[in-house]
């Protein structure tokens, strides 16, 4: 199990097709920026608002700096997208197939209104598929991780340190389903979609822990229609993927990721989606159609 390396000790030139050592560099960055996040949540802090109204605190800041410094030392080759950067104006050119996609603190909502529900998330990309991703609820003491054909689930101590890991995977799909929504971004088309499985459980998450009920097999489907970020995804997506589940867009297509610049878009917003554990959202995308 890996446990917190300071940066100065994290290995350098980490092999990007390594998906072992990926994810161990990972989650080791993960956990050292949950310590810095649940530092600043129990000291208090004060929030800023940004030009997007969404707000942002130092956690966020202190979590993307210890991220960010330590994948540019062990993956230095490999171009990083990190939401913060990206608000102050540093927007990386796009020139290979593998990038990193960092929110070190989705849910900053549930973080400014001390709920629970928020995550660091780490996904390295390629080709436009999430293929390898770490989230980390630190307030929860749960960490997940994927890469393709497995996921895992695990529990850390309030010391930071890695405990029990358990192979994690999407279910069958219950009855009733049980949906799992934005807690603090709903919309009225998300609730219309909702409105078509009758008698479905809904759960009200904030943060990408959604993915992650669906990938440990405790929800059946996500549907998210607003506007959310590459970087607010990317990592749940690919613990959802390599549980069995899947993203899609309402046409059916896989949700993929590194769209700066292409097909004349602006940022690196993300279409309306469909997170599922595969037969579960058929109902809704035959209504979709």
């Amino acid at each position: 199990m890996n446990a917190i390396l300071p940066n100065d000790l994290l290995p350098t030139n980490v092999d990007p097709s390594d998906d072992e050592a990926v994810l161990a560099l990972f989650e080791s960055l993960a956990l050292s920026a949950g310590r810095a996040i649940m530092d600043i949540f129990e000291a208090g802090f004060i929030y800023e608002t940004k030009p997007d109204a969404s707000p942002v605190t130092e956690a966020d800041r202190a979590a993307e700096r210890v991220i960010l410094e330590g994948l540019r030392i062990a993956l230095a080759g490999v171009t990083c997208v990190a939401e913060e950067e990206i608000a102050a104006g540093v927007v990386p050119v796009l020139e290979s197939d593998a990038i990193l996609l960092i929110d070190p603190l989705d849910g900053t909502k549930e973080f400014v209104n001390r709920r629970k529900d928020f995550t660091v998330n780490i996904a390295l990309v390629r080709k436009g598929t999430p293929e390898l991703g770490v989230v980390y609820a630190p307030a929860r003491g749960l960490l997940y991780s994927g890469r393709p054909g497995e996921a895992t689930e695990v529990s850390i101590t309030p010391d930071f340190m890695p405990a029990a890991r358990r192979k994690i995977s999407v279910r069958s799909a219950a009855e009733p389903l049980t949906i799992v929504a934005s807690r603090s971004h709903r919309t009225p088309e998300t609730d219309e979609f909702i409105a078509r499985f009758e008698g479905a459980d809904i759960v009200s998450v904030g943060s990408s822990l959604k993915f992650c009920l669906l990938a440990s097999g405790e929800a059946d489907l996500y549907p998210r229609f607003g506007r959310t970020m590459e970087w607010d995804t990317a990592a749940g997506d690919a613990v959802l993927r390599g549980a069995g589940g899947r993203t899609m867009l309402i046409d059916g297509d896989p949700l993929r990721y590194g769209k700066c610049g292409q097909r004349g878009e602006a940022d690196f917003a993300n279409p309306w989606f469909i997170a599922d554990t595969s037969p579960a959202a058929d109902q809704g995308f035959r209504w979709l159609g």
